[in-house]
């Protein structure tokens, strides 16, 4: 768990809906997941994410001295280190602005499917909690109930089953 929010915001050209976006300076805790990686790997991850050419090394000391590092004003473009797991750093990428600066955009149903399954994996959690989590957070409330949240998440875990 990560100190802030999650929230959903923009278009995704890929899912079609809300991306989802992390605020660290809301009180409150957003579950994350946590791969480790070399600086190289991320430094890919974040290129792609920021469309830009992978293959260069991003700077990482002010993120990892300050917490924070803008990159640029895009989205994804933010860096953020909200604290060390394992003595490594966690490191993450989002936007430069506030959760309440952009209007909230409702994710896509594939989306959550996806996230949810992260969660599950990670966290252990189970689909009624994942499904409250998820239709709870801005951008996705009003739009999204756990009712119709858990209904995506068991006719995902039900054809995941049949394959």
């Amino acid at each position: 768990m990560l100190p802030g929010e999650l929230y959903f915001a923009l278009e995704s050209q890929a899912w079609t809906g809300g991306m989802a976006f992390y605020d660290p300076n809301v009180d409150d805790q957003m579950a994350a997941r946590a791969y480790l990686v070399t600086a190289e790997q991320f430094s890919d991850i974040a290129a792609q994410e920021m469309y830009r050419k992978p293959g260069e090394n991003l700077d990482l000391g002010k993120v990892l001295a300050t917490g924070r590092a803008v990159m640029g004003r895009g989205r994804y473009e933010t860096l953020v280190c909200p604290g060390y797991l394992d003595g490594h750093p966690v490191l993450t990428f989002t936007a430069p602005w506030a959760m309440d600066d952009v209007e909230w955009n409702p994710p896509a149903a594939n989306y959550l499917r996806h996230l949810g399954s992260g969660l599950a994996e990670a966290h252990g959690w189970p689909s009624e909690h994942i499904a409250q989590y998820l239709a709870s957070r801005p951008g996705a409330v009003g739009h999204w109930t756990a009712e119709t949240v858990a209904a995506l998440l068991e006719s995902s875990s039900r054809a995941g089953l049949r394959g």
